[in-house]
């Protein structure tokens, strides 16, 4: 992972303001970034999918919607995967040997174009020296005559190096030219040094290749009969005895490498998944692929120590039950919210901050004044959609005169008329008739927790009130599967008519209704209830609800 990647995210099943904010405050801090040269860069992300309002205002302003992230545990992206390249499976055991001493590593990616095809350990080579007594391995391995040339420092003098030894033994030829005649059959590989006698009689046995030793000149006759015979003949500067020591690690690595059941890891899987398994073998390196199977590296247990957990910017939340899933490992830098104090826990100091106004943009919009970074005309946009969102047009009490005046600004620098463009961005977030419930109650709902009470508040406003009704016939039943799935002691969905300034709040749950009626002084009817001149769930729902509840 790049270790100045920093993303600004809201809370699960985002609102307008919750989008906004991430996009509009990634620019102002890449802005800022810019200016300090630290190198930062910032992304706007979503914990969960925008609902019709925000789509409508992300499309209208020409912005990309911001990356969707669920989880943000730890993944093997947020560890140094070590970029040990690949190499062929034709490659040599002396090559690779020469690899892994080099770059200090015990295993060897064996890959075919961007494909891992196997792996060879610093212990498959040596049992290749220790363990094989077959004079024929060569050829069953499919050594190519370019690595035995490689191998031994040797120069093919007759014959082509193209090619494989795919067929017959390695043989010494250490007895007189009588006794050779004996055991060297057509296509064996014969080591010999300077007589030419045994030359001689090597090439009329049909050897396929001779190797002669310590550099010692090759008569043009033994050329001649070679070259007739289709005898390849490499001369070395070794010793008979090096040779032979050093021939069978000319074989390709794909004779030896592990090919089957190899444990690998893909670059977005969880550590906390993959720790137990890499705890169970007993390898030192495990492969990781991409989502495409292509091979990237190497890791090991190691490198979990040098874990690099993820930086967020938490925007218009701060409540434990509405951050992104993994909030938790990682490395909270700032929030930014207009909400009563949370219980987000951190481990190091961060920068907070949090006004008793309208809308997170309205802070953002400050914070853009008071680092002298202008603001373009589609983020301007993003920021009044917000405002506009949060306050329903100004008519909810959680608008303050400054929200007013920011949007007020903001509608001249996007170029909109706020009373029109309003209009318009209401419309679009009120299409509600044909979703389904599921739909309709995670357009915006948030969970909250009060002592041992644990409760969620779902909200939609349309201008529609007939809208509205028909939403309530599907929301009342769906509301009991939503309580018991979350474990939820209660559960309220606020149906708000903008025009009339008023909220019908739907009920679920064994002391909801009191609680309501309690709060707000109203009689509960059919698990619902009027309530006039409610329309925030910040200001005025929640306090309502939590003056009621036992703390």
């Amino acid at each position: 992972m790049d270790r100045k990647e920093v993303f600004i995210i809201g809370h699960k099943n985002p609102d307008t303001d919750s989008i906004c904010s991430a996009l509009s405050y990634a620019y102002l801090k890449n802005e800022i970034s810019k200016k300090n040269g630290d190198g930062y860069r910032y992304f706007p992300a979503r914990a969960g999918h925008m609902n019709e309002e925000t789509s409508f205002v992300v499309d209208y302003f020409g912005m990309d919607s911001p990356q969707y992230i669920k989880d943000f545990r730890p993944q093997v992206t947020d560890i140094e995967i070590r970029k040990t390249e690949g190499v062929s499976g034709d490659l040599s055991l002396k090559k690779a040997w020469d690899l892994m001493r080099a770059g200090k590593i015990v295993t060897l990616p064996i890959v075919d174009g961007p494909k891992l095809k196997g792996l060879i350990t610093i212990g498959d080579i040596a049992y290749s020296n220790m363990n094989v007594y077959d004079n024929m391995i060569l050829s069953k391995a499919r050594t190519s005559f370019a690595n035995i040339v490689e191998t031994i420092d040797g120069e093919m003098i007759v014959g082509d190096i193209d090619g494989y030894f795919e067929e017959g033994h390695v043989l010494i030829a250490a007895a007189n030219p009588d006794m050779m005649e004996g055991y060297i059959e057509p296509l064996d590989m014969v080591l010999l040094g300077n007589r030419y006698e045994s030359q001689l009689c090597a090439i009329e046995m049909e050897a396929q290749c001779i190797i002669v030793a310590t550099g010692a000149a090759v008569s043009k006759t033994i050329r001649k009969l070679a070259k007739e015979h289709g005898c390849r003949i490499i001369v070395t500067p070794y010793d008979t005895y090096t040779v032979a020591r050093l021939i069978n690690q000319s074989m390709p690595v794909k004779y030896f490498m592990t090919s089957k059941d190899i444990v690998q890891f893909k670059d977005t899987d969880y550590l906390e998944d993959i720790q137990e398994t890499m705890a169970k073998i007993r390898v030192r390196d495990f492969p990781i692929v991409d989502s495409h199977d292509h091979y990237i590296g190497m890791i090991s247990r190691r490198n979990l120590l040098d874990l690099d957990h993820k930086k967020l910017i938490l925007v218009d939340h701060n409540e434990i039950d509405q951050a992104v899933d993994g909030y938790e490992e990682t490395n909270i830098l700032e929030i930014i919210d207009h909400h009563r104090l949370g219980n987000i826990q951190t481990n190091t100091p961060l920068y907070f901050r949090n006004q008793p106004v309208g809308c997170t943009c309205t802070i953002i919009y400050q914070m853009y004044m008071e680092n002298d970074v202008v603001i373009p005309k589609k983020i301007a946009g993003l920021m009044l959609s917000a405002i506009l969102s949060d306050t329903l047009m100004f008519r909810s009490p959680t608008c303050t005169p400054i929200d007013k005046l920011i949007a007020e600004k903001l509608a001249s620098i996007a170029e909109v008329d706020i009373e029109d463009y309003a209009k318009k961005m209401f419309d679009a977030g009120s299409n509600l008739r044909n979703k389904s419930a599921k739909e309709i109650f995670y357009q915006d709902f948030k969970k909250f927790n009060v002592g041992k009470i644990n409760f969620g508040v779902g909200q939609i406003s349309s201008m529609n009130p007939d809208e509205l009704e028909s939403c309530k016939k599907k929301l009342l039943p769906y509301m009991q599967e939503v309580k018991d799935s979350f474990g939820l002691d209660m559960v309220y969905f606020m149906m708000t008519n903008i025009l009339e300034e008023s909220s019908e709040v739907l009920i679920c749950g064994e002391f909801g209704e009191g609680v309501i009626e309690e709060a707000f002084g109203v009689n509960v009817s059919d698990n619902s209830a009027v309530l006039k001149g409610v329309v925030s769930r910040k200001k005025q729902m929640i306090p309502g609800i939590l003056e009621k509840l036992p703390q």
